[in-house]
């Protein structure tokens, strides 16, 4: 008699760890897109205020970005453009972040609004992004970045 009255206990046990796993996967996601939200946030501060050493650290060793006019760069020559003196990035924000997550992977996607002045000249300009990050080592980097202005 005492199999019997444990088997609901035993039933109920079993369905409440089945609920529990997808919930905590949930939460690790949760904790893996916060996460990456403010690595982005600290990529575009660092962007800004031209902390090489931050944005070397952001970027995996195999980085490519794609910039509005199609030109690419690895994360040397990401970096290097990134830290030229002709420029002085004034204003640079993100908006509509959206983090998706795939595992050991994340996908963000927003708009990116920058104002600044290049070699005396003033310039501003809106785009949208998408961002790949990768965890690897127990680290997350950035593999990929593309910038694309939107059609008007």
């Amino acid at each position: 008699m005492r199999s019997r009255s444990a088997s609901p206990l035993i039933f109920y046990s079993c369905l409440l760890a089945a609920l529990a796993i997808p919930l905590a996967a949930q939460d690790k996601d949760k904790s893996d897109a916060d996460y990456i939200r403010s690595m982005e946030l600290k990529w575009t501060e660092s962007y800004k205020q031209r902390q090489v050493t931050i944005l070397a650290s952001l970027l995996a060793e195999d980085f490519i970005i794609t910039i509005e006019d199609g030109t690419t760069y690895g994360k040397t020559g990401y970096i290097s453009h990134s830290a030229e003196p002709g420029v002085k990035v004034e204003v640079a924000q993100m908006t509509d972040l959206k983090v998706r997550m795939h595992g050991t992977a994340a996908i963000v996607t927003g708009a990116y609004y920058e104002k600044g002045e290049s070699k005396g000249k003033r310039y501003e300009y809106r785009d949208r992004f998408t961002d790949i990050w990768m965890k690897s080592g127990g680290k997350w980097q950035v593999v990929a970045s593309h910038y694309s202005v939107p059609v008007k």
